[in-house]
């Protein structure tokens, strides 16, 4: 008797991926929004907190890389398992923690869990999506910055009902048992529409558009995130709620990647992801001298700038570097990641030494933290100013691009 094949339910597999990226989002947005709280518990200065962030940005490429390579081995499915996996000791083990050393390891594990995600995600979408690319990956990432905005609102809310760190990090596990349901009793398809060949997957990585995207990838990634993930600490003292700042720039930019589609198509990606480094440039200027009521315009400037950067980076490399397959768009994510690791811990130092040169300079109290946030994104303001010369550029040559033709997939 010949075994059915089960049927794909395309639409229930990017609802679960969906949700899944929920639950990544939220890990950096409650994460950011108890910042302060840890550095009170633990005695923990900026650069430590730096430090317990960078591993899970750290742990992210790692899952990346790994994930990439063996995509083609062991599919969407099993890395979904690792993730939700992941996750959950990630998040059991951060609640248990004592001190710097539990916050890092627990941290590196909710990061690898965050990448397992990426790297099964992104791939299963385009795949099932294959003449869409970037407009669906654009729709699959509305729930990073949706994610965010549901943990800074459930942080601020939970924080102003004095509910602990531990039960904001608790809260998580609901989300990721409901992903883990959807994964566990879904079948997936098996790859069809992207290339499965690891052998071609790694020669395809040695172009030299790809490795330029990748050095592109590492600005992108921390002009955006790295900014998110400090919001708290650096614009607490500027006179605007830190996590109602950041779920209104994430807002923004989920409303942003749900109508990517027509944007996309007018400017082509390159135009969108040059546009996008001008206004994130702007709008972190702004974010630098901004006090007050202004501090929520800058947050919508920057918040329109970084919005297209993610998922127009892996649209990109599944569209014009196709040959790179599940290996190529998961490096993409990782290298992004990696960057925003090592720069956390000196985007922590940089504060710690404004804060100290600002007391120097004879100022007390919170004018001290103000001035210390301010200067240390005013240095910041160099990623997107970069990003600027290098999509420039590429805008100046998107003649010569040759976009992969899907519709005989």
């Amino acid at each position: 008797m010949t075994t059915p094949i089960p049927e794909i339910n395309a639409r229930r597999l990017f609802q679960a991926s969906c949700i899944a990226l929920i639950v990544t989002a939220m890990t950096f947005a409650i994460r950011a929004g108890i910042l302060s709280e840890l550095s009170a518990s633990f005695d923990l200065n900026d650069t430590q907190l730096g430090w317990i962030n960078s591993m899970a940005f750290l742990g992210f490429p790692v899952a990346t890389v790994m994930g990439g390579l063996l995509y083609n081995y062991l599919g969407p499915k099993k890395l979904m398992h690792i993730a939700f996996f992941g996750h959950v000791l990630g998040l059991i083990l951060t609640i248990w923690s004592s001190g710097f050393w539990g916050l890092i390891i627990s941290s590196f594990c909710i990061g690898f869990a965050n990448g397992s995600v990426e790297a099964a995600c992104n791939p299963l979408i385009a795949d099932m999506y294959p003449k869409d690319q970037t407009t669906m990956l654009n729709r699959f990432h509305v729930w990073f910055p949706g994610g965010i905005v549901i943990g800074a609102l459930l942080s601020q809310f939970m924080t102003g009902a004095n509910l602990g760190w531990q039960s904001q990090i608790a809260v998580m596990l609901i989300p990721t048992a409901l992903y883990g349901w959807m994964v566990f009793t879904q079948p997936f398809p098996k790859s069809e529409n992207i290339e499965t060949s690891t052998s071609t997957n790694i020669r395809s990585l040695f172009g030299p558009l790809y490795i330029f995207m990748l050095l592109c990838m590492t600005l992108t990634a921390t002009s955006e995130l790295a900014t998110q993930q400090w919001v708290g600490r650096i614009l607490s003292n500027s006179g605007a709620s830190p996590m109602i700042i950041l779920a209104l720039g994430t807002g923004l930019m989920a409303l942003g990647r749900q109508f990517a589609g027509p944007i996309v198509h007018r400017l082509h990606a390159v135009g969108v992801l040059l546009v996008s480094a001008i206004v994130t440039a702007i709008g972190l200027y702004m974010l630098s001298i901004a006090t007050g009521g202004m501090v929520y315009v800058a947050t919508i400037v920057f918040a329109l700038g970084v919005c297209y950067f993610w998922p127009t980076m892996i649209g990109f490399t599944g569209e014009y570097m196709p040959k790179t397959g599940a290996l190529g768009m998961s490096l993409m994510g990782g290298i992004g990641m990696f960057a925003v690791s090592i720069w956390n811990p000196i985007i922590g130092g940089w504060i710690d030494a404004s804060r100290a040169e600002a007391v120097a300079n004879g100022l007390t109290g919170e004018a001290v933290e103000l001035a210390a946030g301010q200067s240390t994104l005013a240095s910041m303001t160099m990623f997107p100013v970069l990003l600027i010369v290098a999509f420039g550029i590429l805008f100046a040559i998107r003649g010569r691009l040759k976009k992969c033709d899907h519709t005989q997939a």
